[in-house]
């Protein structure tokens, strides 16, 4: 009878995939400077302009095949072989998938995928990081969109995810400000207890009783990385 892995759930945000040159909305030089994020990640921009929006998650979509996963991606990829890790990613991109996480769960969809306007649930794989959609684009009688959790929406993956942080033997946040809801409350449903790690450059938003690696993805992962296999 082999031992049960302890369950290491990981919270990540923007920051992991910032430094894999993914551009984020909230930084010096982001999306926010090129895009207003109303126009093209809400639901009143879809209804507003909706080949906007389309063209937008196309050019992400760009970006992203010129992307490769960091170091930290691989990191915690590597951790599965000690731990039972669950990865929940506010961030739409696979780099996480690509670096070979097997479990990973998306808060706010996914750019790979586009979903049909009038049922969420149908829901296809896009093919290829130059695939392209546009509000003329139908599959079985669907007009289809990005398959982004835009603001004004609901977060249907939430529950799932507070399931997933209350049954964590260790939790651990990277690349996140703690400030965009709701993502932000997942820490509260970590039991009483569980040791819980926070890796940012500038964690002004610590929550009380966590332990702060205050670095980047990269070196924060390298450095959790040797406090966990010394447990």
């Amino acid at each position: 009878m082999t031992d049960k892995k302890p369950k290491l759930v990981v919270s990540t945000g923007a920051g992991i995939s910032a430094e894999s040159g993914i551009s984020t909305f909230r930084d010096a030089g982001g999306l926010w400077e090129q895009y207003p994020v109303m126009d093209v990640a809400s639901a009143d921009g879809f209804e507003r302009n909706p080949a906007l929006v389309h063209r937008f998650y196309n050019e992400r979509r760009v970006a992203l095949g010129n992307a490769r996963p960091n170091r930290a991606h691989e990191i915690l990829h590597e951790l599965e072989k000690y731990f039972d890790v669950y990865v929940i990613t506010q961030n739409v991109d696979d780099l996480h998938e690509r670096a070979g996480s097997t479990r990973v769960l998306h808060l706010h969809g996914e750019l790979m995928k586009m979903r049909a306007v009038d049922d969420p649930g149908f829901i296809r794989p896009l093919e290829g990081y130059d695939a392209t959609t546009s509000p003329d684009t139908v599959v079985e009688g669907h007009h289809m969109r990005p398959h982004i959790v835009f603001f004004q929406e609901a977060v249907p993956m939430f529950e799932p995810a507070t399931e997933l942080a209350a049954q964590a033997d260790i939790f651990v946040i990277i690349g996140t400000s703690l400030a965009v809801y709701p993502a932000a409350a997942l820490v509260r449903y970590v039991r009483p207890g569980v040791p819980v790690y926070y890796i940012d450059p500038h964690p002004d938003n610590a929550p009380a009783g966590v332990t702060v690696i205050k670095a980047t993805a990269t070196e924060g992962m390298a450095e959790l990385e040797r406090i966990l296999l010394k447990r």
